[in-house]
């Protein structure tokens, strides 16, 4: 299915939110939302993803 992950087009077999992020190579400490909406890491694996969702995943940065 056809998504846009981060603001760019992306395909993907993913059923869950949680499968996305290992498919994706993203590691457990990010921030997630699911079109517009935040999803807490607890309901990852409940999240499904669908046909033209629209998913950002943010990562925290070190430095200052």
């Amino acid at each position: 299915m056809d998504i846009t992950l981060n603001g760019e087009a992306c395909r993907t077999h993913a059923a869950t939110l949680a499968d996305l992020l290992a498919e994706q190579g993203f590691g457990a400490k990010v921030a997630t939302a699911r079109n517009g909406a935040f999803v807490p890491a607890a309901r990852r694996a409940a999240t499904p993803v669908a046909q033209g969702d629209r998913i950002e995943v943010v990562a925290p940065m070190q430095g200052g």
